[in-house]
């Protein structure tokens, strides 16, 4: 149940972090967004439970969910702000 847990409350923030951080290089469609916000939460859940905020088997929160998310979102626009460059 944790990793249907994480998943869901990663689309949550995923769109959180899309509307706190819009730009030119961030992803435009809902679906992307989406999927970098599940990869944000499973981030923090990661560093969380590395870092000893969390227990074995704790997903990250909400608020963990979206900075995870706002970080992966931050990459992801480095990433590909530098395709479009060259």
């Amino acid at each position: 149940m944790g990793i249907i847990w994480t998943i869901i409350i990663g689309f949550i923030a995923g769109v959180i972090a899309k509307f706190l951080m819009p730009g030119d290089n961030e992803p435009t469609g809902f679906i992307l967004t989406a999927i970098l916000g599940i990869v944000g939460a499973f981030v923090a859940t990661f560093l969380g439970q590395t870092l000893g905020w969390y227990r074995p088997g704790e997903g990250a929160g909400l608020i963990g969910a979206v900075v995870g998310a706002i970080i992966v979102l931050l990459v992801y626009g480095m990433i590909a702000g530098r395709r479009r460059v060259v």
